[in-house]
């Protein structure tokens, strides 16, 4: 096969730059995912007012560190399943509320 495997073959710096998020634990119940909940600050088009934008991400958890109210770090990853396309990077603070 005359497929260029240069690409599969090459260090992770050649590779895109991986995004990486911040955001909120809110479930912690599946076996190792996590439900991350990231706001980010938007501009309104129309009335240039700045709105909070929430969005959702299903996250690898492997060592199923982060518990719910965590403020957790995430970076993209390949498809592990259907909807996980990140895994957790650290446990930026610990929530203070006892579980």
């Amino acid at each position: 096969m005359a497929i260029d495997n240069a690409a599969a073959l090459a260090p992770a710096a050649a590779r895109h730059e991986r995004q990486e998020v911040t955001g909120v634990v809110t479930s912690a119940k599946m076996e190792k995912t996590i439900i991350v909940k990231v706001t980010r600050m938007v501009q309104h088009k129309l009335y240039h007012r700045v709105i909070r934008v929430s969005k959702k991400f299903y996250a690898h958890d492997e060592e199923r560190k982060a518990r719910q109210g965590d403020t957790v770090r995430i970076i993209e990853t390949r498809p592990l399943s259907k909807l996980k396309r990140w895994r957790l990077a650290e446990v930026v603070t610990r929530s203070r509320r006892a579980i």
